[in-house]
């Protein structure tokens, strides 16, 4: 499982990526909010946690909380010395799940990071859309309850196509989004052709996936 960690202090970003890889977790980190808020806006899915310091430069810590739970419901650990009742209660307040005043055992980091992830896990995961079923945590997409065997690459283009249904998506759009899957424009086109022939749609007469001439692609499901 991939981790987001969020800390302006060198330090202790390196200690707690290196005791939470110890763990198996793959930990990804920013000591600049905005690069962080970038990049959760453009490969949320890939994360399943993130663990946030409340004082950041550029943007406080709570303000970040707060952006992020506008558009994710992805779990949040604050990681701060800020550690008074007043700032626990802005922090549940924004949505965070859980908070860690410093200095703290990394042990404790671990305890509750697997805490909240079986929680989340214990979860109903799939959302339906139309006729398609999507389980993020597993990756994996269904057809009137059978599995679509995908490829990595063609879930998240599919994935991209229904998180925006009924929008023009262009070839770059879904380039970034692939991050570092990316693919040309002419493999992204053979991508959503192999994707059509598995969800058995006409390509002519398109019910699920419509080509727009010289942009891209809007999902009609």
């Amino acid at each position: 499982m991939k981790i987001m960690l969020i800390e302006d202090d060198l330090v202790m970003q390196d200690l707690l990526a290196e005791y939470l890889s110890n763990y198996n977790y793959e930990v990804k980190s920013f000591d600049k909010p905005l690069e962080a808020l970038e990049e959760l806006q453009n490969h949320s899915t890939k994360y399943s946690l993130i663990v946030l310091d409340l004082m950041l430069p550029q943007l406080d810590g709570f303000d970040v909380c707060k952006r992020i739970r506008e558009s994710s419901d992805i779990p949040i650990i604050i990681s701060s010395a800020r550690g008074n009742l007043g700032d626990k209660v802005v922090a549940y307040d924004y949505g965070a799940d859980d908070f860690l005043a410093k200095p703290y055992e990394p042990k404790e980091l671990i305890l509750k990071i697997n805490a909240i992830l079986k929680r989340v896990q214990k979860k109903v995961t799939k959302r339906e859309v139309g006729e398609f079923g999507i389980d993020e945590r597993r990756m994996e997409i269904y057809q009137d309850s059978s599995l679509i065997e995908l490829t990595k690459v063609e879930y998240k283009i599919f994935l991209f196509l229904i998180n925006n249904r009924d929008k023009i998506v262009s070839r770059s759009m879904i380039a970034n989004f692939l991050g570092d899957d990316y693919s040309s424009d002419r493999a992204i086109d053979m991508h959503i052709s192999n994707i059509r022939n598995k969800i058995f749609d006409d390509s002519k007469s398109p019910k699920y996936i419509k080509s727009v001439w010289g942009v891209g692609y809007k999902f009609l499901g």
